[in-house]
């Protein structure tokens, strides 16, 4: 099946609000104990950056389990970044967590160079792949660990469909529609390691960790 890409941003204030509100436990928690592995060097302070960061699930997660590191949030929706913005609050964690507005390549995150980049779900968004990499290049500082997690892309749309059924039938109908057309707009392995040869980042180690997902990881 070929890709089918999808808009860009969530734009759409009710959208992102679904989208804020989902359980993800399960995808978001498992990122978080692969980072952990695929990173055990990690040290035990230091500054990250998180590329569409959007309700900042993933950035609080990683500010608790790392109480020494500051972590910072960049995306290109107003409507994610409000969700974001009350769920920082809520953890009482806006000492250590602070969100940005920016669209990439453009945009400005709060710090110039980072300890760590990392990304969650971002790369099937883009109409650019490469916008992707050259982000985690332009925000990494030489030597930085870079963890990136996306979707993968079945093998036809019924096969996404059953994916859907499995994974969110108890999400609201806009949260399962999104999903179907994401997993349509996801990259499969061979093409992302294509695209990291093409940026330069060909070292980065490129696995399958589910029947939906794969990451890629290393240092740049």
């Amino acid at each position: 099946m070929e890709r089918i890409p999808e808009p860009e941003l969530m734009l759409d204030e009710a959208q992102a609000r679904a989208y804020a509100a989902a359980d993800f436990a399960e995808p978001h928690g498992r990122l978080s104990e692969l980072l952990r592995e695929r990173l055990p060097d990690l040290p035990t302070e230091g500054r990250a950056l998180d590329l569409g960061c959007g309700a900042a699930d993933i950035a609080l997660r990683f500010a608790r389990s790392f109480p020494g590191w500051r972590v910072d949030g960049i995306d290109g929706s107003p409507a994610m970044l409000r969700c974001g913005y009350e769920a920082v609050a809520a953890a009482g964690l806006a000492d250590r967590v602070t969100l940005s507005e920016g669209y990439l390549p453009g945009g400005a995150a709060p710090g110039e160079r980072y300890d760590l980049v990392f990304s969650n779900s971002l790369l099937h968004h883009l109409a650019a792949p490469a916008v992707l990499w050259a982000s985690l290049r332009r925000w990494a500082r030489p030597g930085a660990r870079v963890f990136v997690q996306d979707l993968l892309r079945p093998e036809s749309r019924a096969q996404a469909q059953t994916l859907v059924d499995r994974y969110a039938a108890g999400e609201p109908a806009v949260l399962r529609r999104d999903f179907f057309h994401s997993l349509l707009a996801a990259y499969r392995v061979a093409e992302v390691e294509r695209q990291l040869a093409q940026a330069g980042l060909g070292h980065l180690s490129v696995e399958q960790v589910s029947d939906r997902h794969w990451i890629a990881w290393g240092r740049v």
